[in-house]
């Protein structure tokens, strides 16, 4: 999801960086990345509350004082006397409909609205659809506008059996089968409910009577008809993960505030089915379970201000859970929410101990081809099991927490592909990627193997010795056979970049490895690891930057060997804000002149802008100076 930072910034008296945000988000759960002045932040699917401006910022408001600035119809609005029926409401408990006219349509847009095209870089469509699409962007509750002139003189909400043709209102032909969510005029097909209307009442540019349906539909209900159908839907992603099911009219009471800003009302009238037996989810007041979840001491007060900031009220030692968090059910899922609020890093870590030693003789083979892998400069990776790609042996989950990911895959291949592309994107040109982990697959009966894959491309190394030198299968193949260990044939493929369809220009090549665990040779036991695995583990967030790095490299040459420990130390040693990474990435002894020649490559990056090359001479003047005064010690070519 895309959000723009100075959109984000209506809810704040304070105005925090795009950093600060950031990193308050990452605390909080949600991973994202900063491109320009926007934020392209991952959602889990738990968390469809925050799948908009005002979530987000009810979410940050942990850490911030945050204000509402959606302004809403306040006053009462006539009823409509609408011919509908709602034949499901298991599948849709609340639904409000809105008819409005207006005079004339606009010509332009307020600020708040034209900045959300323009940003976000949106196309426009028509007024009502415009604000459709905002209003979900803004409160996180998809609507559909039809052309009130085109619907006909019953309405019907349906869950049935279908097997007809229906056009979408992008004009993509699709034919609904099985049971499906469907609202139905004069009992013809006008909309695949919760995911997309149809064009046969759409509205236009010329549209001024519009009728506005807003809907709560059970997650379950929408869930895969966007994947099943091939259509992209960002109202079937916001239902799918769960809407507040009693915000319907409020949603269409800012609906008409932003219809207002824009257009004389001639009009309008309001239907309202809400959701009259919602009834909020009521938890414990209980903050020593909380303490002991999470093995840390957290006070009645702070515990209380937590839930305040949060939304959560607290009544006669109840917690009452708000209707946008449909995630929370138990008090574990309070201590998560205490657990990020307070944040994770926040929580000292203690030591425990595993009464069973582990023989050496017993050591898996997991663990030896672990060792064996991280000891040549690997990391290890841990992806999801769930995948968007399906074969016929593939496991189909009935109900997935993601609709787009809905197989467990039988294969690493992809996770590792994802991974270097993900890797690439942020500069690294030497990638090691390995993971380990089971895939299933089914044929008579479902099986289940442990799979060892793993990834290169790229340079072998940051050092001088390999720094020249790309990976390929020969390295894989030597890797394994230096150390005994056999590797079957043909478990080595090379992956066309042209198959990979990004915009990369690198033209580095790339391999994967990928067998069965078992059929790794015993040899991998008698690997003796040149590191020990450490006992405990501690690590801080670091923060990625999504600006460009730049490199220099200086070449010196030195008289006399004893001065290359000098050299190193103090270049090795140079640390600024700016500098990513310094290695040596050249050496040379020349006899002949009895001097060594070495090179230093320096790589800068920035984590607040891009560096201009002034900052990165300034930044080589530095490092030049401090090796000015080391006697032996030229740079060749400088005056």
């Amino acid at each position: 999801m895309k959000i723009s930072y100075e959109h984000l910034m209506r809810y704040f008296d304070e105005k925090p960086s795009i950093q600060d945000i950031s990193e308050r988000l990452f605390q909080l759960g949600h991973e994202n990345e900063i491109n320009n002045n926007i934020l392209d932040i991952e959602i889990t699917p738990n968390r469809g509350d925050c799948l908009s401006l005002s979530g987000l910022a009810r979410d940050l408001g942990i850490f911030y004082k945050i204000k509402n600035p959606h302004k809403i119809y306040e006053d009462p609005i006539e009823k409509l006397d609408i011919n509908f029926t709602n034949f499901s409401p298991e599948d849709c408990p609340s639904i409000c409909f809105l008819s409005i006219q207006i005079e004339n349509l606009p010509k332009v847009y307020e600020s708040y609205l034209e900045s959300y095209f323009i940003d976000n870089d949106v196309k426009k469509i028509n007024f009502f659809t415009d604000i459709s699409n905002y209003l979900a962007y803004e409160i996180g509750q998809p609507t559909h506008s039809y052309d009130y002139t085109k619907i006909g003189s019953s309405l019907d909400f349906k869950n049935i059996e279908l097997d007809e043709e229906f056009i979408t209102l992008t004009e993509k032909k699709i034919q609904l089968t099985g049971k499906n969510c469907v609202f139905l005029s004069d009992n013809i097909i006008i909309n695949l409910a919760g995911v997309m209307g149809g064009i046969s009442t759409s509205c236009n540019e010329t549209t001024k009577s519009a009728l506005i349906e807003c809907a709560y539909f059970k997650p379950e209900s929408i869930i895969g008809k966007s994947i099943k159908y091939d259509l992209n839907s960002d109202a079937s992603h916001k239902f799918e993960r769960g809407v507040n099911p009693i915000f319907q009219e409020q949603a269409l009471r800012r609906f008409i505030k932003i219809i207002s800003d824009h257009a004389e009302i001639k009009s309008m009238k309001l239907f309202s089915d809400a959701n009259k037996d919602f009834n909020p989810l009521q938890l414990d007041f209980n903050p020593s379970i909380i303490s002991k979840i999470l093995g840390i001491k957290i006070s009645e007060d702070e515990y209380i201000n937590i839930l305040y900031k949060l939304g959560f009220k607290i009544i006669d030692k109840k917690i009452i859970v708000p209707s946008h968090r449909s995630d929370i059910f138990t008090q574990n899922d309070l201590a998560e929410e205490a657990a990020r609020s307070i944040g994770y890093n926040n929580i000292k870590p203690r030591n425990f101990y595993v009464s069973q030693e582990v023989q050496r003789n017993k050591i898996s083979k997991e663990s030896a081809v672990t060792k064996f892998l991280i000891d040549n400069g690997f990391n290890e990776v841990i992806n999801m099991p769930f995948s968007e790609s399906k074969h016929k042996h593939s496991i189909s989950i009935d109900n997935p927490i993601d609709t787009n990911k809905s197989s467990i895959r039988t294969s690493i291949e992809n996770s590792l592909l994802k991974n270097m592309l993900f890797n690439e994107k942020r500069q690294h040109d030497s990638i090691k990627l390995f993971e380990i982990s089971d895939v299933y697959h089914k044929e008579e009966v479902i099986k289940k193997n442990k799979k060892i894959g793993l990834i290169v491309s790229g340079r072998m190394g940051h050092n001088y010795k390999e720094f020249s030198r790309n990976m390929n299968r020969e390295f894989i193949i030597e890797l394994f056979e230096t150390n005994n260990i056999l590797l079957p044939s043909n478990s080595i493929k090379e992956i066309s970049r042209d198959e990979l369809k990004t915009k990369t220009k690198l033209k580095s090549r790339i391999f994967i490895l990928e067998l069965n665990l078992d059929d790794l040779s015993d040899e991998v036991f008698k690997y003796s690891a040149k590191k020990t695995l450490v006992e405990s583990f501690r690590t801080n967030y670091t923060h990625i930057s999504e600006f460009p790095s730049s490199s220099r490299d200086l070449s010196f040459v030195v008289s006399d060997s004893a001065l290359i420990r000098d050299l190193e130390e103090i270049l090795l040693s140079y640390s600024s804000d700016n500098v990513k990474e310094i290695f040596v990435f050249d050496f040379f002894e020349n006899n002949k002149n009895n001097n060594i020649k070495i090179g230093f490559r320096f790589i800068f990056q920035s984590k607040t802008s891009t560096l201009t090359l002034d900052d990165v001479d300034s930044e080589m003047d530095i490092v030049i100076k401090k090796v000015s005064n080391l006697q032996g010690v030229e740079i060749p070519g400088l005056s």
